[in-house]
């Protein structure tokens, strides 16, 4: 396959996608060409040292030799249907189509492939989030439907190549301590946070018009949500797997239907985080104040089904952030109080940590002094992170031709539905947009 990324010029082609493409193919054998094309000005060299230094992040950077010979970068206006047929032409086998790129940006391209006879079998892969709001994701699916059958596109989402993402299906499925609990009955509340010690790094242009929730809520965990949350699919594949995901938010409603109340928005100040001193986020580049970007969210929501109505599931995410939290944490209903321990118990915990891949088990148990007390302890279990970088997962399902790690059509109109209150609510100003100190865990009271 030829792999043809359009906006190679950017930060996430040289931060994420290559570095992942690199994981996966020291650890697996394709004969694949990778074609760079962007505005920027680069040569074909300057792509293969670009390359060849990704795979130096990996491995030993002489893996990437066998893959440079074919490697090239054109300078492009991708959007012109004609440099695009001079793109497709590049490719020396059937290609890969990465959309690199902003999603107005990425719309502008689909629209001028439909002028383009694309060879039989071109596969899309486009990186969220998927439009901008429920109106244009509609759209930009109807638009890529007219182009290849909805198996050959592949929405990124990189949350899913995670291992310990994925870890949560095990978990859930495969031990029955957790399955006969993991419904309303005994599940109080949980909460899915990703908060970050970083601030902008750079991406100022993008963030800005897009923001805590729309980068991370209404993409990733809601992703996240969608595992924790599904029915045992009776077959772990594309179709199994992605309709019991889309069969849960389809579900998922806003907590009590009531944005203003249910949801909380805010950005950063000036401020410490370690030992990095960060500005204001007004005050960073490529930041238009007037906008009111959020940099942390919170949302609750529903999912209205037997199994989970009345659990409220908190969604929260955040830059400048003072604790490097990337958690799922299930609260469970406490228990009575029992005659002769001195008080009720805590309710039990489960927290999954998505990032590092520990499961904690916060339980009662007797008290390691007087046995007739109770005290809170934490039994925890570690597992090692998976052989390539979650881009490294993900890019091994699109050169397969299996989308189990995509995101569906239907999935990510969906994200777009449950937050299209959300959306509404801050733009009229209905929420404040609240203020915390940078190197904080967020505004009092959250």
């Amino acid at each position: 396959m030829s792999i043809l990324i359009l906006g190679a010029g950017g930060d996430l082609t040289k931060r994420l996608l290559l570095p992942g493409l690199a994981s996966l193919l020291s650890v697996h054998d394709y004969d694949v060409q990778v074609v760079g094309a962007a505005r920027e000005e680069r040569t074909d060299e300057q792509w293969r040292q670009l390359i060849r230094d990704s795979f130096g992040q990996i491995t030993d950077p002489h893996d990437a030799d066998r893959y440079l010979e074919s490697a090239r970068y054109i300078t492009a206006d991708v959007t012109d249907a004609g440099r695009l047929r001079d793109l497709i032409a590049a490719c020396d086998h059937t290609p890969i189509i990465y959309f690199a790129l902003p999603p107005t940006v990425t719309a502008k391209v689909c629209t001028a492939l439909r002028q383009v006879d694309l060879p039989e079998g071109t596969r899309l892969a486009l990186e969220k989030p998927f439009g901008t709001d429920l109106k244009s994701a509609r759209a930009l699916n109807r638009l890529i439907a007219r182009l290849v059958p909805e198996e050959q596109v592949f929405r990124i989402d990189h949350f899913l190549g995670m291992s310990m993402v994925l870890n949560i299906l095990g978990l859930r499925f495969a031990n029955q301590l957790f399955e006969s609990v993991w419904n309303s009955e005994r599940i109080e509340r949980v909460e899915i946070v990703y908060d970050e010690l970083i601030g902008l790094e750079g991406r100022g242009g993008y963030y800005d018009h897009a923001g805590a929730l729309t980068d991370m809520l209404q993409s990733h965990l809601l992703e996240v949500l969608a595992l924790l949350a599904m029915e045992e699919p009776p077959r772990l594949n594309e179709v199994e797997l992605r309709s019991n995901a889309a069969q849960v938010l389809r579900a998922t409603h806003v907590w009590d239907d009531d944005p203003v109340a249910s949801s909380h928005r805010a950005r950063y100040t000036a401020g410490q985080v370690g030992d990095r001193s960060l500005p204001s986020y007004a005050d960073e580049p490529g930041v238009d104040p007037a906008l009111e970007t959020e940099t942390l969210a919170k949302v609750t929501v529903e999912i209205d089904t037997a199994r989970w109505r009345g659990v409220p599931f908190t969604l929260r995410s955040g830059k400048a952030i003072g604790r490097y939290t990337t958690q799922v944490r299930v609260h469970m209903r406490p228990v009575p109080e029992i005659p002769g321990f001195g008080g009720a118990p805590a309710p039990d915990s489960i927290m999954l940590d998505v990032k590092s891949g520990a499961v904690e088990l916060g339980v009662t148990m007797n008290g390691s002094g007087d046995p007739f007390t109770l005290e809170r302890s934490t039994l925890v279990a570690k597992k090692e992170p998976g052989d390539m970088l979650p881009y490294g997962q993900v890019l091994r399902g699109i050169l397969d031709g299996d989308p189990l790690l995509s995101v569906r059509a239907d999935m990510a109109e969906e994200c777009w539905r449950i937050f299209e209150p959300v959306i509404a609510a801050w733009r009229k100003d209905e929420v404040p947009l609240e203020e915390y100190p940078a190197g904080s865990l967020g505004p009092e009271g959250w």
